[in-house]
């Protein structure tokens, strides 16, 4: 590893907060990390992190040498993009992340059919829910639901992501035919949740076109949207899931919509995001791979619902559009 390498090391403990966190995502012993950064003092000649066994903090010299190692790195970066656009075929390494259900449906088919198109990319996948820094981190393009609050981050839309409500035959056999609020409300439900967050409530409009919230009666949180859909499908809770979550349940007549006539407003839109509006040719080239197989207008997890198009409000959407 040379000097530059150790510098570009140096800031990765830092915004990943610790050596052992480094060693983890490079897959090495932490003391490997360590002495890099020991190595890197050594050849400066002074100490650049205040080590305790709890923490890490960066002396006055370390802070100007993360600065720098911030300009090296967005260099390097814009040097290599930039050189990867004079290749008259993509070559090199692209990484991905993406939400962890919609990554195994459709970014690893992109995935599979992108590199026997192009061979000389090779790809690494992170599937994860939570959020990232995709520049501290390194990645090229991200797939999130939702625009990111980084502003300074490209987004490019993918597909739109409706919702619904769904309950299997044996629920509503139990419980008969729910159609007002106040029933649905009252009735037990299967949410996401993860640290900080609890996704519990919809909005949806009335009569009058007035936004309300459907506060749902939570008997079940799980931190796995595929776990939502298989707990819908088991019969003792209804659930709103994301027209993307569901794959053959409703054609196999395992969970059925239920409260169709209501206007549920949009989850959100599937957005790819990358760091750059000039980016290398590789990543715009898999994101129009994955367009092709997700569909350009109607996306296909819409496909897997009967006539999604008359349900939750969608057809009175497209009569006032036109």
């Amino acid at each position: 590893m040379d000097f530059s390498s150790r510098l570009l090391l140096l800031l990765e403990v830092i915004e990943l907060g610790s050596f052992t966190k480094v060693s983890e995502q490079r897959n090495v012993d932490r003391s490997v990390i360590s002495k890099h950064i020991s190595r890197l003092e050594d050849e400066v000649g002074v100490r650049l992190l205040n080590r305790t066994t709890r923490s890490l903090s960066l002396t006055a010299a370390g802070n100007e040498m993360v600065n720098q190692a911030k300009l090296l790195r967005t260099l390097l970066n814009d040097t290599h993009r930039l050189a990867q656009n004079y290749h008259s075929e993509p070559k090199g390494v692209l990484r991905i992340t993406s939400t962890a259900m919609f990554g195994r449906q459709y970014v690893q088919q992109a995935v599979l059919a992108f590199q026997q198109q192009y061979p000389e990319v090779d790809v690494e996948l992170r599937l994860e829910d939570r959020f990232m820094d995709m520049v501290s981190e390194g990645f090229d393009i991200g797939f999130r639901i939702g625009k990111p609050k980084n502003s300074s981050l490209i987004i490019r839309k993918v597909a739109r992501n409706r919702l619904l409500i769904v309950a299997s035959p044996e629920f509503i056999e139990k419980h008969g035919e729910i159609k007002t609020i106040e029933r649905l409300e009252a009735l037990p439900a299967a949410v996401y949740a993860a640290p900080g967050l609890l996704i519990d409530k919809f909005t949806y409009f009335d009569g009058n076109k007035e936004s309300k919230k459907l506060q749902l009666n939570v008997a079940y949180k799980v931190n796995d949207v595929e776990m939502i859909t298989k707990t819908a499908v088991a019969g003792n809770m209804l659930a709103v899931v994301t027209a993307q979550m569901i794959e053959n349940e409703i054609l196999e007549g395992k969970l059925i919509p239920i409260m169709t006539q209501l206007h549920l407003d949009d989850f959100g839109t599937f957005y790819a995001v990358y760091p750059h509006r000039d980016a290398p040719i590789k990543t715009k080239l898999f994101i129009d791979t994955l367009k092709s197989i997700i569909g350009e207008d109607i996306p296909i997890w819409e496909k897997h619902i009967p006539n999604f198009d008359e349900m939750y409000g969608k057809q009175n959407r497209v009569e006032q559009s036109k």
